[in-house]
């Protein structure tokens, strides 16, 4: 049976329940093998690579962080106490997980007296391996994406045959979810999005509120990304999509896909996109557009809730490309090599190929 956009009844979006992230479709197959991840933190490396050149002047210090065992808004406030700022004047591009070896950017206000010893942050797992002045304090996103390398342990079959999927992945990339680690253990900020909604939520922070909208939107891309590779045009464009450019946030709306258009897709060059819900109504046309359409009437409170926070829509790409990924062999497992662009995450890589038992570090 087909219904009013199209897709068979059982890809139809589940109007009363959160698909968790361990339940969203995969693109390529089911997992060829079981992992372990992170049995030791330098098990998974992270390699943050800002989208910018650093002024070499101004009021800020850009420092290069190497940061083990440690989360990153806890590094900000240790180096807020060694510099004597409030926590808020620490800026940074992206969190990194706790439990892997990272590297990554922040910045401080620039000390009048130059940078204080920061060898005592050595026992916290923290060293500081470069600062160079900058005019302003790093913002949210300034990166132009991160660098993983990742062993995954105790590998089950011991030598899966992966070099088919690999290939795959290369060519035609994986569906860009947002982690599991955006919704909270056991999904808590989801449920914690709905009483902010509802008015029920305490009195809480900006922050606090933020992560929560933003768990709720999440979510809901999640929601259209999985009808999406259920249907198999994920990664492929439909009259009325929203074609994002490689590398940039910039979007156009394609209503009727041509020969061309479809080149450009198949060579990752542009991708499709889905809501990141807000006020106004989505920029699809035609099937696509029902297909969004059917999502807010599926969730009203938390479309309207979104909207009423002053959240404007967006648009995301349905793909990552992961044109550089290396896999290798190890005695007792596996080595994984690749970059992704900001916003992506790991497990997205991960899931396409092994099952694994972990989470996988923040990359926002």
């Amino acid at each position: 049976m087909t219904n009013a956009i199209g897709c068979d009844a059982a890809d139809q979006l589940v109007p009363t329940t959160w698909t968790p992230f361990s339940a969203l479709p995969t693109a390529h197959g089911p997992p060829l093998a079981s992992a372990r991840l992170r049995a030791q933190p330098s098990d998974f490396r992270v390699d943050e690579q800002l989208g910018f050149t650093p002024d070499g002047t101004g009021d800020h210090l850009l420092l290069h962080v190497r940061k083990t065992d440690a989360n990153t808004e806890w590094v900000a406030r240790r180096l807020a106490k060694l510099v004597g700022v409030p926590a808020a004047a620490i800026g940074y591009a992206g969190l990194k997980d706790r439990h892997a070896v990272t590297t990554q950017w922040l910045s401080i206000p620039r000390p009048p007296a130059g940078l204080p010893d920061c060898s005592g942050l050595r026992e916290d797992g923290i060293e500081v391996l470069e600062a160079i002045p900058h005019r302003r304090k790093l913002r949210r996103g300034a990166l132009r994406g991160n660098r993983f390398e990742i062993i995954a342990r105790d590998l089950d079959p011991p030598a899966p045959d992966l070099g088919a999927r690999i290939a795959t992945i290369r060519a035609h990339g994986v569906p860009n979810y947002f982690g599991a680690q955006r919704f909270g253990r056991d999904q808590s900020n989801l449920r914690r999005a709905d009483a902010l909604f509802a008015g029920t939520a305490a009195r809480v922070s900006r922050h606090l509120s933020g992560l929560w909208l933003s768990a709720a939107r999440s979510q809901l891309f999640n929601e259209i990304l999985a009808v999406r590779v259920r249907r198999a045009d994920w990664d492929h464009a439909r009259d009325g999509d929203c074609l994002q450019l490689d590398g940039s946030h910039a979007y156009f709306l394609a209503e009727t896909i041509d020969e061309d258009l479809t080149a450009r897709c198949a060579a990752l060059d542009i991708h499709p996109t889905g809501p990141l819900w807000g006020k106004g109504e989505p920029p699809t046309h035609g099937p696509v557009r029902r297909l969004e359409s059917e999502l807010a009437e599926r969730h009203p409170v938390w479309c309207a809730g979104l909207a009423a926070f002053g959240l404007c829509q967006e648009r995301r790409a349905l793909r990552v490309p992961v044109p550089d990924l290396i896999v290798a062999s190890l005695p007792d497992g596996l080595s994984l090599r690749f970059t992704l662009p900001a916003g992506a995450y790991a497990t997205g890589v991960l899931r396409e190929l092994i099952a694994t038992s972990e989470p996988e570090p923040i990359c926002d």
